[in-house]
């Protein structure tokens, strides 16, 4: 518990392994939510670079770092990162995203109300390297938006061929489902999120906000990026566990349509990071002759 015994309602972590470049504007979007019955729990992954450092020069009460003796696996990482929160209700943001304002304030009080939700989600806007919005709200397509049971979603994410939900930082979940289900899953790492989200459906229902509440950063380094076929190839495994699990009520015909709808998320997900590779090399043009005028005046 915090100082005075008092337990927040909410607890946000961020994982973090040599985050230098974007943790400090990660962490100020957490601390200017509205809503302030929050813990944050910074979970350092033993970084080589100043991640400690910026970690603990924030002065404010409700961040707590923590660090690890060695590094970890990302999943491991992930999974202490949330055993380390202390409030029944969770959020995981990585080290790059951002969080809006409103996003505790909205997201909160329906998890808090509803004991039958095992899941909200927001939209979220696709930003670049410099926080400009590449593609804005994201997320909840194919009706997703509103109250739905775990079927109704598991339907439309494998009739999507993507990730509809979203990222961790734009989706609240409940402590006690997420040990219930075992956590994430390391060897799922491209599809980490997701797999949890379709886990963690199994115990209570959905809700979709229409707000968009989340930035999600795709950089030049960005893993997505780097690892198509296997996001596809993980993204085919989790589609055919949904359709044979009998966890949920999935049709023949929706895993017929999700095996056609796979190609067509990977080329959405192919143009996405073309457009922030367009974004970045004009950032580097700019420096560049920026440099070369700076030069110039000093000769």
């Amino acid at each position: 518990m915090r100082p005075g015994g008092f337990l927040p309602s909410v607890s946000v972590c961020i994982p973090v392994y040599n985050g230098e470049a974007f943790l400090a504007e990660t962490i100020r979007s957490i601390l200017e939510q509205t809503l302030g019955d929050f813990e944050l729990v910074v979970l350092d992954n033993n970084s080589t670079d100043a991640t400690w450092q910026i970690a603990t020069s924030f002065r404010d009460r409700r961040i707590r770092v923590e660090h690890n003796r060695e590094t970890l696996p990302q999943g491991d990482n992930w999974n202490r990162a949330v055993h380390l929160c202390r409030a029944p209700l969770v959020k995981l943001v990585c080290a790059d995203d951002l969080l809006h304002p409103r996003c505790l304030e909205l997201q909160v009080p329906p998890m808090r109300d509803d004991p039958s939700l095992a899941v909200v989600a927001a939209r979220r806007h696709m930003i670049d390297e410099q926080s400009r919005v590449l593609v804005p709200r994201r997320g909840l397509g194919g009706g997703l938006v509103g109250l739905h049971s775990g079927s109704e979603v598991a339907r439309r994410v494998i009739r999507n061929g993507a990730n509809p939900i979203g990222e961790p930082g734009n989706v609240l979940f409940r402590r006690e489902q997420f040990v219930t289900a075992g956590g994430w899953r390391g060897d799922r790492r491209f599809i980490m999120d997701l797999d949890l989200w379709m886990r963690l459906l199994q115990y209570g229902d959905f809700l979709g906000l229409p707000e968009t509440l989340a930035a999600f950063r795709i950089s030049r380094g960005s893993v997505s990026a780097e690892f198509e076929q296997q996001i596809s190839d993980e993204q085919q495994l989790l589609l055919d566990e949904l359709g044979g699990s009998g966890a949920f009520d999935v049709r023949p015909l929706d895993v017929r349509i999700g095996r056609l709808a796979l190609p067509l998320g990977r080329a959405r997900r192919k143009a996405l990071f073309k457009v922030s590779r367009i974004a970045a090399r004009k950032d580097d043009r700019v420096l560049a002759e920026q440099q070369e005028a700076h030069e110039a005046e000093a000769r």
